[in-house]
């Protein structure tokens, strides 16, 4: 059983960063149950959400949150729940009777989750968009690509799940263990662009000590550096370089054969970075992947092939670490992070929509009666 072994999460049906962040919660044990809409307008779209790994191990229960009867189930489950999950713009909870100051008359211990893309309030609070948006105007976005060519469409990694799932869970457990010591329930403003924006930390640190400029592909992690980047292989396949450190840096040219090599002496010398990259992409070039990974892999290099999905987990390092599972035939990233006394485990395969309604409501203390009469008036 995992860490939160016992927590009850309720989570309101979305795609993106909210179901991830309650993934993580199940994967480490704790009890989530699903508010999966009863009907749909878009049926691939529920179909999508239903199939997609991140609801695994969760419950799903079918509810018409439209209804006053749906909005009733939804407040009774929520009272011995510790924590809230929704994705909405915000006010729409508000508008179906569901907002924090609702769910906390009900559970005044409840760790409301709000998790949106330009945050509860602001000038952009009630627009749409997306991961890309959110990373453009935080800043995150500026660095990624060459200096000749516009900035790099990242899959949604750095918005949603780095700076929205993952801000979101470790806000919500924040609050959750302050509920635990004094009772209390609050609201966790989680917004893409507040994680995004925390997670140049590092660079604004660098900007702010004057070690890195404005300029695209002129810093030392960000491409400029010969010694920091991905190089594409004889065989069209790609490695990354990270010798940052000036041992690493060293081993690098002995294991390339240019240690005795007068060029390369400057290892933080801006001006010859365009050249040495330019003798390193020809370099590259002379050699497979495989045979690159023969030379370097396994040694202080910092060094790692590039691997595709299909690629990553028949890795040898990601076999033997248990980086990737199967579940029911699909492969998936397996839960993080290692716990030693209760260690994480997935529960159950993604759930079909409504799977566990009369499960999760005879829990609650639905008679059957009740459950007859909620299918009758459609709220389930």
């Amino acid at each position: 059983m995992g860490p939160l072994a016992g927590k009850k999460i309720i989570e309101i049906a979305g795609l993106g960063p909210g179901p991830v962040c309650g993934m993580l919660f199940a994967d480490m044990g704790a009890e989530v149950t699903v508010i999966d809409r009863r009907t749909t307008s878009n049926p691939s779209a529920l179909a999508l959400a239903n199939a997609a790994i991140m609801n695994r191990g969760k419950k799903s229960i079918a509810l018409d949150l439209k209804t006053e009867g749906g909005r009733d189930v939804a407040l009774r489950l929520l009272e011995n729940a510790n924590g809230l999950i929704e994705g909405f713009r915000p006010g729409v909870m508000e508008r179906l009777g569901l907002g924090p100051d609702d769910c906390l008359e009900a559970n005044p211990r409840l760790v409301y989750g709000r998790m949106t893309g330009w945050g509860q309030a602001g000038p952009l609070s009630q627009v749409a968009g997306h991961d890309l948006n959110y990373v453009a105007l935080s800043g995150a976005l500026w660095y990624g690509g060459r200096s000749d060519s516009p900035p790099i469409v990242p899959p949604t990694l750095v918005g949603d799940m780095g700076g929205g799932a993952m801000l979101l869970a470790i806000g919500m457990l924040a609050a959750m263990m302050n509920a635990q010591e004094t009772g209390k329930g609050q609201v966790v403003d989680a917004a893409m662009i507040d994680g995004s924006s925390l997670s140049t930390t590092l660079l604004y640190a660098l900007f702010q000590s004057g070690n890195w400029t404005l300029n695209r592909q002129d810093n030392f992690l960000d491409g400029a550096a010969y010694w920091y980047d991905t190089y594409e292989c004889a065989d069209g396949k790609y490695v990354s370089i990270g010798s940052i450190e000036p041992e690493f840096h060293a081993l690098l040219l002995e294991k390339l054969g240019l240690e005795d090599d007068p060029e390369f002496a400057q290892q933080y010398n801006k001006d010859c970075w365009p050249a040495l990259k330019a003798r390193f992409v020809d370099i590259f070039k002379t050699k497979t992947r495989d045979e690159w990974c023969a030379l370097m892999e396994g040694s202080d290099v910092c060094f790692a092939p590039v691997l595709d999905f299909a690629e990553a987990p028949l890795n040898p390092h990601n076999r033997a670490r248990g980086v990737f599972t199967k579940i029911d035939g699909v492969t998936q990233p397996a839960p993080a992070p290692r716990f030693s006394e209760t260690p994480s485990e997935i529960g159950s395969a993604p759930p079909e929509s409504g799977q566990h309604t009369a499960e999760i409501l005879a829990a609650a203390g639905y008679s059957e009666e009740e459950l007859g009469r909620l299918r009758t008036m459609s709220i389930i």
